[in-house]
């Protein structure tokens, strides 16, 4: 019987032995193979193996998150047209790595399926356009007062402008105005383009976002905000991509900043890229903030678009008190699928 015991412990002792060198050996042997999608969908199939590996990285070249996951096998689907270089990390589970890169060419063909290209003067389109109305904001504790005229929206040489100014209305000391898609139009997945111009001076805060449609049946943050584009006057030239969701909302929110040129005075692109993988914000197609979509999160359903130009609050702090009027001009709104 001891001797049994003895010999039973010699094996466990060896396959103990055998399990760690495995696991401590650092991965070798990286293959990985990439297959696009025939149809210019954007979608690109990984297969990657490496002996001793225990989860693989990718980085897809995109200026997207890097994506881990345990098999090796993975789809990505790019928006734009190009040959990314990616490059995926096999690890194992002493923290070993090798890394390989390829290059991967995509041909990607979206269809346009909603816009406003603001080219009818007058009002914006009410079939496509509705507005909130009131003041304070909503709980950011802003100073003006959001009306449905024509002094604060209006569409003219080809663009639409949302004119923030300095008046007593309704007992707020300035108005503005703030157009939404909401019971108009809303979808899931896809991606936004918006051609603007931001306005200047210390207290603005334009914004081009979106919220989840159920925000009526559950509330905010739980329905889930995407900013596409945010900008203060106080820091003239940097904006904000920004992701609000329960336990990552206000000053705790998912996003990141990039410092661009010019951007009061020139036109430029705000992009987002969103699908059931990730959610991608850019600047004249450069990527500056990314995070991966999974099921946990709610930016799984429809969400409508929201533009508007607050004063002040919690955000854009303190008026210039010698501030008198300041334009959010939006070229086009696009939405592609």
């Amino acid at each position: 019987m001891r001797t049994l015991t003895f010999v039973f412990l010699l094996l466990s002792l060896f396959s103990y032995s055998c399990n760690k060198s495995k696991a401590d050996s650092p991965p070798a042997d990286l293959k990985v193979d990439a297959t696009v999608a025939p149809n210019k969908s954007g979608n690109v199939s990984f297969v990657v193996s490496a002996t001793s590996a225990t989860s693989y990285e990718f980085d897809f070249g995109d200026g997207s998150i890097h994506a881990i996951n345990e098999t090796g096998n993975t789809t990505y689907k790019y928006f734009g047209s190009g040959t990314y270089n990616v490059v995926v990390t096999a690890s194992n589970s002493s923290g070993a790595t090798v890394s390989k890169s390829i290059s991967v060419t995509v041909d990607v063909e979206l269809s346009l399926v909603w816009s406003d290209e603001f080219n009818t003067d007058g009002f914006p389109d009410p079939a496509k356009w509705g507005y909130d109305l009131g003041a304070g904001g909503w709980g950011n504790a802003e100073a003006q007062y959001y009306t449905n005229r024509k002094e604060n929206a209006s569409v003219s040489n080809g663009t639409l402008k949302i004119t923030a100014m300095k008046e007593n209305y309704s007992g707020s000391a300035y108005t503005s105005a703030r157009l939404l898609t909401r019971d108009k139009y809303a979808f899931t997945f896809g991606k936004v383009e918006v051609k603007a111009k931001l306005p200047s001076g210390v207290g603005t805060w334009p914004a081009v976002w979106m919220l989840g449609s159920n925000i009526g049946l559950i509330g905010w943050p739980a329905c889930g905000e995407i900013d596409i584009v945010e900008h203060i006057g106080r820091e003239q030239n940097k904006i904000f991509g920004t992701l609000h969701y329960t336990g990552r909302s206000g000053g705790n929110a998912n996003g990141s900043t990039k410092v661009i040129a010019n951007a009061s005075t020139e036109f430029h692109l705000y992009a987002l890229e969103w699908t059931s993988n990730s959610i991608k914000i850019s600047v004249d197609n450069q990527v500056y903030h990314s995070v991966f979509n999974s099921k946990e999160l709610p930016f799984n359903r429809d969400f409508f678009i929201i533009m508007n130009l607050a004063m002040g609050g919690n955000f854009a702090g303190p008026i210039d008190p010698v501030f008198t009027s300041a334009t959010l001009e939006i070229d086009y709104v696009r939405v592609y699928r």
